[in-house]
């Protein structure tokens, strides 16, 4: 079971690396750790979710836990059945992004609050590994079906104010966007399904829209007029990739200064979170609109655990994930959907004329370093640090960060593979490439 317990789930490749047995063990030792005793449980389209599903239920029951299966449904449909059942904990059976030989399990508590490594995950490793699970119970829990798809989808609703008919191409890769966009219905949404046969061996390409390839045909389509904008989204549906009215992929940073201004127009001063990779635009947009910006590490469990701390509405990650105070401070990439078309939908600009004021600065984009060596993670940042430590203001809230007047850098490790992050920005392009290429060669030397 080595390497399977990552910082923010469980995941491996199926077969190999996660099996139906210790899917069985992992539901014994969740419940043990937590003392639960009614778990929601979803399921993204991939063959192997129903086996795992059933492997896993069976450990659950067999601690004498009762298990809510939620059945196929997208990860923030999960988030909220665990919060709107009152259920006390809540599994996802998902690998996201994740090519399709993988699978794996996010975790929660109670109101869809986030187990991770630091909290909760190690402790469920030990168990299993050690074999300690609590007496099995005399009397086993029960598995019931319930269907929260159209109550998630009214709730998402709820948010729209949509003032004129929006046209969006949607990318739901034949994944659990097709069930997340379930939320679009009845509204005054004109939606073009690209790839909307579920099939969780992903046959037209991979379900990440980081991967920035894989949003071609969805570029091509927006490409072609017509529409307001288009959406792809991920494995599980809980990140979203956006692109303009001309097909040009609009910045998931960027994204979420949009959101966050007409969110303010709600929640006038409210705390706003953007992950420490965002351009600063954000957050001088957040600011601008009379927010309180604040900036967050990168993770989920990190983010939404600041998110209540600050009574955040709102909440963005550059990997395109975005949170809601609204869906039990979790992600809701309908909701994304539906706050862009809110946008749209007031304004008689297009949709990359708004973007346009928002593009202040020039960034590398993320750039991955693969490591070799003990130590050589440490070696990187003490390096960068003795470098550029003295010179510009650095703080190491996540891997290192390092602030000047006209530039800005953060290098962070992978929680989930040996490699080392750049992201850079610059305010201008010739000084972002020049950075970029002095920064990486101290990396890479």
């Amino acid at each position: 079971m080595a390497g399977i317990f990552k910082a923010y789930d469980i995941r491996g490749v199926y077969g190999t690396e996660l099996t139906e047995a210790q899917a069985k063990d992992i539901g014994r030792a969740f419940v043990t750790f937590l003392g639960c005793r009614k778990v929601a449980v979803g399921r993204d389209v991939r063959p192997h979710s129903e086996p795992l599903f059933k492997a896993l239920a069976e450990g659950i029951t067999m601690q004498g836990a009762d298990v809510v299966d939620l059945g196929l449904c997208s990860t923030p449909m999960s988030y909220f059945g665990n919060g709107s059942l009152g259920c006390d904990a809540g599994i996802m059976i998902t690998a996201s992004h994740n090519p399709r030989e993988y699978n794996g399990f996010k975790l929660s508590r109670a109101g869809a609050v986030p187990i991770s490594g630091d909290n909760g995950i190690g402790d469920i490793e030990r168990i299993v590994g050690g074999g300690t699970y609590a007496p099995a119970a005399s009397i086993p829990g029960q598995i019931k079906r319930v269907d929260v798809s159209d109550a998630y989808a009214a709730h998402v609703a709820e948010f729209a104010d949509i003032k004129r008919p929006v046209r969006i191409a949607a990318d739901f890769a034949n994944a659990m966007g097709i069930w997340e966009s379930k939320a679009f219905r009845g509204l005054p949404l004109e939606i073009t399904p690209m790839f909307g046969e579920p099939d969780g061996t992903f046959p037209n390409h991979e379900a990440n829209p980081l991967k920035t390839e894989t949003l071609s045909a969805l570029r091509a389509e927006v490409a072609r007029g017509g529409y307001d904008f288009g959406v792809a989204f991920d494995g599980d549906a809980d990140r979203a990739g956006f692109v303009d009215e001309r097909g040009e992929i609009i910045p998931m940073d960027i994204m979420t200064a949009l959101i966050a201004r007409s969110m303010l127009e709600l929640y006038p001063g409210a705390a706003i979170l953007y992950d420490l990779r965002s351009s600063w635009a954000v957050k001088e947009v957040i600011s601008e609109a009379g927010g309180r910006p604040l900036m967050s590490r990168v993770g989920h469990a990190f983010i939404k655990k600041q998110m209540r701390e600050n009574d955040a509405v709102f909440a963005g990650e550059l990997s395109g994930h975005y949170y809601f105070k609204a869906n039990y401070t979790a992600e809701s990439s309908s909701m994304a959907v539906i706050a862009l078309a809110n946008i749209v939908s007031r304004s008689d600009k297009k949709l990359s004329e708004m973007i346009a004021p928002l593009r202040r600065y020039f960034a590398s984009g993320e750039i991955n370093t693969k490591l070799s060596g003990k130590d050589a993670a440490a070696r990187v940042l003490d390096t960068l640090r003795a470098r550029y430590g003295a010179q510009g203001r650095a703080f190491e809230l996540d891997g290192l960060s390092v602030e000047f007047d006209d530039w800005w850098f953060n290098v962070r490790c992978s929680n989930t593979e040996p490699l080392i992050r750049l992201n850079l920005e610059a305010r201008s392009r010739a000084l972002m490439e020049s950075k970029r290429d002095e920064v990486l060669g101290v990396i890479r030397g």
